[in-house]
């Protein structure tokens, strides 16, 4: 038994027994420190080599397997401020220099389409139109660093270039106001649509709104599923509500993803997270989870907390007539955040989520969908940005996870379900009208 072995037990068994032997127990801890201090320092060494060399293993691995990443919202991060992307940012979560340093490969840049859009009718499509044309600029403004890609085998082939490999995923499916957009997206560049937000839609209904307007998805939303399998569009569940992921995988012929979800499991009564039968039958389906890194999804702790800080913000606001984008709104908002007690959430938890996914169903249907962008301020510890995927692979490791495991959960398992989609589509696309 080890030194270290023997300080745990003490510390968590004796604690509580006879006081004497309790004081016993801490005298013999002090005599082994004095009179031994070479074997407690061999202890301390060989546990610090193991972790150097787990992080440095950890480092070669994210350089070596294919990250992706189904959710990053760059797209309308430098719709509110531009920066130049293809150096290291002031702002934001995602850049060329610290997606290179993280190992990232293929990130899904986000065509995020906000709820207010909705009611836009024709209008929607020239924003979503910008947001695209942005993401096809990066790779022709700095063709030495980014690539599009349109298809599974475009990643393969275009993977040893060392160029970030962008596609896209469209977040809110309101842009597809009749079913021939689908395949017109597609053609853009589109891989993915969320069918929804945060508010009912046209197409189904969402997790965040409890309008309830089609009891799941509407009967224009039933065609939607069955033309992006014909086209070969993955489906994405991540904010719909609970009886739409039940109707989408009974119609579907393709996998489907959940593109940036965690656990419902570590957050109960939260929607937009996924109850484990949802994650068992997804399995099922071969499609797979994407966890998501916002705190509120990983943490009930945090979530709890942080909905009680949102609400005494919003009463200050309204208290005071400011406006959310009021430098005085700003100020106080930021004062609050940077004062308030909030739980701590790090890797670890993304890690726990991951676990949970791989003990329910396996490790063939999890992966990594972080919502960098998206989730700003609500980043755990350990996870702040696209440089720190060697952090979640160290995690990984220290719980045992083999290479293999830890390669499809960086992009295979993702990569196998895109590859399905695109089966499907050429099989439904063969068939005879």
């Amino acid at each position: 038994m080890s030194l270290l072995q023997i300080g745990f037990i003490h510390h968590n068994f004796f604690s509580t027994a006879d006081e004497k032997f309790h004081n016993l127990m801490k005298h013999i801890l002090v005599f082994l420190m004095l009179f031994f201090p070479s074997l407690l320092l061999a202890q301390l060494g060989k546990r610090s080599l193991d972790t150097a060399a787990l992080r440095i293993k950890a480092r070669q691995l994210a350089q070596k397997f294919l990250i992706v990443d189904t959710h990053i919202d760059v797209p309308y991060r430098l719709l509110r401020k531009m920066e130049d992307i293809s150096v290291r940012t002031a702002d934001g979560e995602f850049d060329y220099v610290r997606a290179k340093f993280g190992g990232l490969n293929l990130p899904f840049m986000s065509i995020y389409v906000p709820a207010e859009y909705q009611k836009v009718g024709a209008s929607i499509k020239p924003f979503t139109e910008k947001l695209i044309d942005m993401v096809m600029g990066f790779a022709r403004d700095y063709p030495e660093k980014f690539a599009l890609v349109n298809s599974t085998q475009d990643v393969l082939r275009k993977k040893s270039s060392g160029k970030i490999l962008l596609t896209m995923g469209m977040e809110n499916g309101a842009p597809l106001l009749k079913l021939e957009d689908i395949a017109y997206y597609h053609q853009r560049g589109i891989r993915y649509v969320t069918l929804t937000h945060s508010k009912d839609n046209h197409i189904c209904d969402s997790s965040y709104d409890t309008t309830r307007t089609w009891g799941g998805l509407s009967e224009y939303g039933k065609q939607v599923v069955a033309e992006m399998n014909r086209v070969g569009m993955m489906i994405d569940i991540s904010h719909v509500s609970d009886s739409t992921f039940y109707q989408v995988l009974r119609l579907t012929q393709a996998p489907v993803i959940a593109s940036h979800s965690s656990c419902r499991a570590f957050t109960p009564g939260f929607e937009r997270n996924m109850s484990d039968d949802m994650i068992r039958l997804l399995a099922q389906n071969g499609g797979v989870i994407q966890i998501n890194f916002g705190k509120s999804f990983l943490s009930a702790a945090y979530q709890a907390k942080a909905n009680e800080l949102r609400k005494s913000i919003l009463a200050y606001l309204a208290e005071h007539n400011l406006s959310f984008t009021d430098s005085a709104a700003q100020a106080y908002i930021k004062a609050v955040r940077d004062t308030a007690a909030l739980p701590t959430v790090t890797v670890e938890d993304v890690v726990a989520h991951i676990d949970h996914v791989k003990k329910l169903v396996g490790v063939d249907y999890v992966g990594i969908g972080s919502d960098f962008d998206g989730v700003s301020g609500e980043l755990p510890v350990g996870l702040s940005d696209v440089s720190m995927y060697p952090n979640l692979i160290y995690e990984l490791l220290k719980r045992g996870y083999s290479d293999e495991d830890i390669r499809k959960i960086c992009g295979d398992n993702l990569m196998r379900v895109w590859a399905s989609v695109e089966k499907v589509a050429k099989r439904l696309q063969s068939k005879k009208p």
